[in-house]
């Protein structure tokens, strides 16, 4: 069974390892409020609906719809609403890594106040993503459009935030090299993979697909990251998480929620470490600088570096810049003065010799990040 820790037992825990995937009970807000600041890298929500149900629903030929009546999704009135979602909100962005983002999924009843929320908090949209389902309820009255889709907001947690995840070139090269679109076509959580009680009746009236969560997991995060859903319900997040190589926090109150999540979860089998390596691009890979190369002494100060053809050379300086002829300055600015340009990629233009053979500086920066790899 997955740990489950009692909010009166987080509060008086300090070290991370005593919160790491594990299961909290208690009020979402108060639990928030007991993690540490700026704890987590991604946060998935999936908050009440607030679906202001006027009474029961019945299909065409009387049958009982098995709708969303529980006594969590309602609220007295928006304005109660509005201001259990500013206080949850708040609390995420605390423990919001400042390089993190968070994921809300909601319907037409409630994601629109929601965006406007995050948007008055300073967090800082992103996306918003269509889950299109392919097997969506139908409109039993005949007096709207099928309700056929939720919509998810994707969000930074302030405008400033540039280095947070998005494994673009993975999600290109799974989505057959085509870039991967904002609307999304998955089935609503049924058959062997919806949990139901022993009576057959569904746990959790809201439970979400594994492949959505995994869509978002995948895209937004990296392995060993924290991932917290403060409205953890049937644990779709933790087990998915824990499948990925992520770690992950969640917050229930409803004790049979937390039954069910925590024996889910412990179900679950991780990947290995070769399926779980996400592919980048040359925009993920972290960035060197030139001097660093000359810093470390593999390019000494005073070496000759040249285009591949030998007809331009250049000679590096102690400050890691280059000077030919009368041109001085950054490698990329050297690189394109010589030949004529405006513009030029130096760790390619530029190379040294090595035994005889001439070899781009690209290759040493290769070494670097190579090495930056493995003290990760």
């Amino acid at each position: 069974m997955a740990s489950v820790l009692p909010l009166k037992d987080l509060k008086a825990q300090v070290r991370p390892d005593t919160w790491l995937n594990t299961i909290i009970k208690g009020d979402c807000v108060a639990a928030l409020e007991a993690l540490p600041d700026q704890s987590v890298d991604v946060i998935f929500a999936d908050p009440p609906y607030n679906l202001q149900l006027g009474g029961m629903l019945h299909r065409p030929d009387q049958s009982l719809v098995d709708a969303v009546d529980d006594e969590w999704d309602q609220f007295e009135s928006f304005q109660a609403y509005d201001a259990f979602t500013r206080a949850w909100l708040l609390a995420c962005r605390r423990v919001l890594k400042p390089n993190g983002t968070i994921w809300v999924i909601g319907s037409y009843h409630n994601i629109f106040r929601v965006g406007s929320m995050l948007q008055d908090l300073r967090f800082w949209l992103l996306n918003d993503v269509v889950w299109r389902k392919t097997n969506p309820m139908p409109n039993f009255k005949g007096r709207r459009f099928q309700n056929a889709h939720e919509t998810l907001i994707w969000a930074s947690r302030d405008a400033k935030a540039k280095s947070y995840t998005f494994n673009y070139d993975a999600l290109k090269a799974s989505n057959d090299d085509v870039q991967m679109r904002s609307d999304w076509l998955f089935p609503i959580c049924s058959g062997h993979e919806r949990l139901k009680d022993d009576d057959g009746k569904k746990i959790h009236p809201t439970q979400k697909p594994e492949a959505l969560l995994a869509r978002i997991i995948m895209a937004s995060t990296k392995p060993g990251d924290v991932i917290l859903d403060p409205f953890f319900g049937s644990g779709t997040t933790g087990a998915v998480a824990k499948r990925l190589g992520r770690n992950f926090v969640g917050i229930e109150r409803e004790q049979d929620y937390i039954d069910a999540a925590s024996a889910r979860i412990a179900a679950v089998e991780p990947l290995g470490k070769v399926e779980l390596t996400v592919l980048s691009g040359k925009k993920a890979e972290p960035r060197v600088a030139f001097n660093t190369l000359v810093e470390s002494g593999m390019v000494k100060p005073g070496q000759v570096l040249t285009d591949a053809k030998r007809k331009v050379s250049a000679i590096v300086r102690a400050d890691g810049t280059l000077v030919s002829g009368g041109e001085a300055g950054s490698i990329h600015r050297v690189g394109a003065k010589v030949q004529g340009f405006d513009t030029c990629n130096g760790w390619t233009f530029w190379h040294y010799e090595d035994e005889g053979t001439l070899k781009p500086i690209d290759a040493l920066r290769a070494l670097v990040r190579k090495d930056m790899a493995a003290l990760d």
